[in-house]
């Protein structure tokens, strides 16, 4: 059977995305910097969740397409979450309508309740959290060997748990169909500690910088807006699981340094990481 890629839909920092067969379904195709080991991990996750009846889209196959590997998935008809505060953004904006920050402008609570759903699976047969963030904190260019030794000694201090973590809540991998959360992008989860992915979320949307493609009205609206959807979603979160901000305090430096090897964001964005890294660590700028 010869298959045959419809239309390019999506693009990240290591695949492209096509329409596949008759268009009911999706091929990730890897672009250079991403090898295929890491596709069948992403692959051998979202089959993992899939099975812990979380809401990803059904996993496939592996293929080779001009001599590129790829993810054969479910296509989801949906926008991301990011789309709709860029659209939403933009739309007040032109409205001029003021930004009311009570509201749940990039739907923290979803996400909340969605990490929720994912941290409450404990699951076999996955990399270890701990040992990705050491390893990716060694690698990380920016930091000095000391700075790199103090981050990783404050992580081997932290608590352990056994949890199923995606390792990527960013609002461009969760699709709102019909207003039903459905997750993708899962070649950095791990068995590990929520309060890692909580983090994660927390930096996210503390320190991201938006694509310069984006309105500049997407920025405004997210500067404007981004503690307020922290506590938002901390909120919802320690009210479906009791883990507070308190608890998630401590992850903010290793989860800091292990993203400074991220392709995908900007140096400002890992210079306010850095900085953020050394604040607390106490360390002069090197």
């Amino acid at each position: 059977m010869v298959h045959r890629l419809g239309h390019k839909i999506g693009e990240g920092g290591c695949a492209e995305v096509f329409e596949w067969e008759d268009g009911s379904k999706i091929v990730k195709l890897a672009k250079p910097n991403t090898v295929t080991a890491a596709l069948e991990a992403e692959l051998h996750h979202c089959r993992i969740a899939s099975s812990c009846g979380l809401p990803v889209p059904q996993p496939y196959d592996l293929v080779t397409v001009e001599g590129r590997s790829g993810i054969v998935f479910e296509r989801i008809d949906g926008e991301t979450i990011m789309k709709r505060f860029v659209d939403r953004s933009v739309e007040q904006y032109r409205m001029q309508q003021p930004l009311d920050i009570r509201e749940d402008f990039v739907n923290a609570r979803i996400t909340a309740q969605l990490f929720h759903q994912i941290h409450s699976h404990s699951v076999a047969h996955m990399p270890s959290q701990r040992e990705n963030f050491k390893h990716n904190i060694l690698a990380a260019q920016y930091l000095t060997e000391t700075e790199k030794a103090a981050v990783i000694d404050q992580l081997d201090r932290l608590p352990m748990k056994q949890q199923l973590c995606h390792g990527d809540p960013n609002p461009g991998n969760i699709l709102l169909r019909d207003n039903d959360a459905v997750i993708i992008d899962w070649n950095n989860a791990s068995t590990g500690n929520p309060e890692a992915d909580l983090a994660e979320y927390i930096i996210m949307i503390r320190y991201a910088i938006l694509p310069p493609h984006l309105p500049h009205e997407a920025m405004v609206a997210l500067d404007a807006t981004r503690e307020a959807s922290i506590h938002i979603f901390m909120e919802e979160y320690e009210k479906l699981s009791g883990i507070g901000y308190a608890d998630i305090e401590p992850w903010i430096t290793p989860v800091a340094a292990r993203k400074l090897i991220a392709d995908a964001i900007s140096d400002a964005e890992k210079t306010m990481l850095i900085h953020e890294i050394r604040k607390r660590l106490d360390t002069p700028h090197i």
